[in-house]
């Protein structure tokens, strides 16, 4: 059976490699400020993505560009709001002068893994982006205390799952302290992917879990993003995957 899939990456973090990622991708999130990018990184990925037909996503953080937005922070709540706020503003600004769509919002490293089990900064990032529920989707991780929270407030979400990660029993990603954090081999990228895409299950240290995701990502700033998306670009259609414009 032909399946069609949604691939994400995270760009505008200064890697400098969107020409080529662009191009084999189906939806990209862009560091609009907190732990890397600014109006002019904004600016130049939204007219790649526009390019090549590109969907834009906007990928907020907490605001630390010391540690690119991968360490939890203490931060008021109210600040966070409001960065969050700022970030994703930023990036609407240059795509209205665009005439383009916001297509959706993906929150950034730990903040991502944080809103996915606390529902406290779950509820301040659905506040920060309020305005864009009825207009733009959200990227949550399947299971999580955001995807349930944001159901019951009316946002539309789109369910994210990692081809270059893996994954613990309880579905959370294993920590890149650790030396298997990162799938870089781009066989082993399509074989975990496959299996996610047809069998709706990860594999985890402790075995096989159930997961369901209608985008995928690869992390733009990963070595071997561009050799992944190459070999996945040449080697899914052998299993009826298709990447979807």
């Amino acid at each position: 059976m032909k399946r069609e899939i949604d691939i994400n990456c995270d760009v505008g973090e200064g890697i400098g490699n969107e020409a080529e990622l662009l191009p084999l991708i189906s939806s990209c999130n862009i560091a609009c400020g907190g732990h890397a990018g600014n109006l002019n990184s904004m600016r130049n990925v939204v007219q790649l993505a526009m390019q090549h037909g590109v969907k834009v996503g906007a990928h907020p953080s907490y605001p630390d560009s010391a540690n690119f937005g991968r360490l939890s922070i203490k931060i008021e709540y109210s600040a966070l709001q409001q960065s969050i706020k700022e970030q994703v503003g930023a990036l609407q600004t240059i795509l209205e002068k665009e005439r383009i769509a916001l297509h959706h919002i993906k929150a950034h490293g730990a903040l991502y893994n944080d809103i996915a089990k606390d529902e406290n900064l779950a509820r301040i990032f659905l506040n920060a982006i309020q305005k864009y529920k009825n207009t733009s989707f959200l990227y949550v991780p399947y299971g999580s205390v955001i995807e349930t929270l944001a159901k019951k407030n009316g946002f539309t979400v789109l369910l994210e799952a990692f081809a270059d990660r893996n994954y613990n029993l309880d579905l959370s990603l294993v920590s890149r302290k650790k030396s298997n954090a990162l799938l870089e081999v781009p066989e082993e990228v399509l074989a975990h992917l496959v299996r996610m895409v047809k069998d709706l299950k990860v594999t985890t240290s402790e075995g096989l879990v159930k997961i369901l995701a209608d985008t995928y990502c690869i992390h733009g700033d990963t070595p071997a993003a561009l050799q992944i998306l190459t070999y996945l670009s040449i080697t899914l259609a052998q299993h009826q995957i298709y990447i979807k414009k």
